[in-house]
């Protein structure tokens, strides 16, 4: 609690300076959080999906306490269940004594932009689990089946002290692939007797499977998708030579049926990757990749604040929309009056 009686969150969302106790609210904010406040740990989620203006300073104070948390992406197709699965696959982390993070991506309100579906609607035996912590982001328009967040939402769940952060993607198919660069093992969840499944994801997702999971095997049509599945597997281990072949767990998450054997398999994959440094060398090219993005971002943005600003950008929609001037033409001149010299 702040001096004056007001909680960390509710005194950081009035005021960005100091606080009575002399310190910045963002460095009370952290300290609450640090100090296991469910609370601050939302509003700092909260600022982070905002971009407020405090965000950097906030995640400046909070990412000397990362590096812990084991990342887990669960990825696939709408209808496969991967909401149960993830419910069942965190209740038995919780039974192993690991404290779990979950992320779960939706798709955005057209309206309000806010997640359309809700986290405890669909976890409900977790959300009352003081070990538990659960967040729906919103993607917001963001592309790849994460929210353009995801990776500041998973830091601040590791250095909430979370053993297991899991992240659901948002179920679009075959275009989700970001989830590879984030988490450290990831789940490709399939279910029988959702039309030819692997015709509809062979453009990406199939290669990014750490463990192929096929989900609702109790459904007529396992048999099926299990050959097709190991065919497709056996093909991309022979041709990325990886040392790691990913295996093909059965499970009836509804059931609670191969979630043993699903968790064994994450550790076995964990166990893996920490030997002869992959984890080291995995977690720097996601690194280098976080890096190149934040640079991307921030440089596009403030170049646009400055450009827009100036009010040229409206000139150059009326002049395209006009014919005056293609917007080839138009994206070239922004770049030059941006980085002068540029061809």
């Amino acid at each position: 609690m702040c001096k004056d009686g007001q909680k960390p969150a509710e005194a950081f969302s009035r005021n960005a300076g100091t606080s009575p106790s002399g310190s910045s609210v963002a460095e009370d904010l952290v300290r609450a959080f640090l100090s296991g406040s469910v609370q601050a740990a939302a509003r700092i989620i909260t600022v982070a999906e905002n971009r407020d203006p405090a965000f950097f300073d906030l995640m400046k104070l909070i990412y000397p306490h990362t590096g812990k948390a084991y990342v887990v992406g669960i990825t696939g197709a709408s209808g496969t269940g991967k909401s149960t699965l993830t419910d069942a696959f965190a209740a038995l982390l919780r039974e192993r004594n690991f404290t779990v993070g979950i992320i779960a991506v939706d798709p955005s309100s057209p309206f309000a932009g806010g997640a359309l579906l809700g986290d405890r609607i669909r976890m409900q035996r977790l959300s009352l689990d003081p070990g538990v912590f659960i967040r729906s982001t919103a993607t917001r328009g963001h592309l790849g089946g994460l929210a353009r967040t995801t990776n500041s939402i998973v830091k601040i769940l590791d250095a909430f002290g979370k053993d297991f952060v899991i992240v659901e993607t948002v179920g679009a198919g075959q275009d989700e692939v970001d989830i590879a660069g984030t988490a450290d093992t990831t789940l490709l969840v399939l279910a029988p007797g959702l039309g030819d499944a692997i015709q509809n994801m062979k453009a990406g997702i199939m290669e990014i499977a750490d463990i192929y999971v096929i989900n609702m095997a109790d459904r007529e049509g396992v048999d099926r998708l299990f050959s097709q599945v190991k065919m497709r597997a056996d093909q991309d281990f022979d041709l990325r030579k990886n040392a790691w072949k990913a295996p093909i767990l059965l499970t009836a998450a509804i059931h609670n049926e191969g979630i043993v054997e699903l968790v064994d398999a994450v550790e076995s994959h964990r166990r893996f990757l920490m030997k002869n440094g992959r984890m080291q060398k995995l977690r720097r090219e996601k690194t280098k990749s976080e890096i190149l993005h934040l640079l991307k971002e921030e440089i596009t943005e403030h170049m646009l604040d400055h450009f827009l600003g100036e009010g040229q950008f409206d000139e150059l929609i009326d002049k395209v929309a006009s014919r005056r001037k293609d917007p080839y033409t138009g994206v070239r001149e922004i770049v030059r009056t941006i980085l002068p010299g540029h061809a």
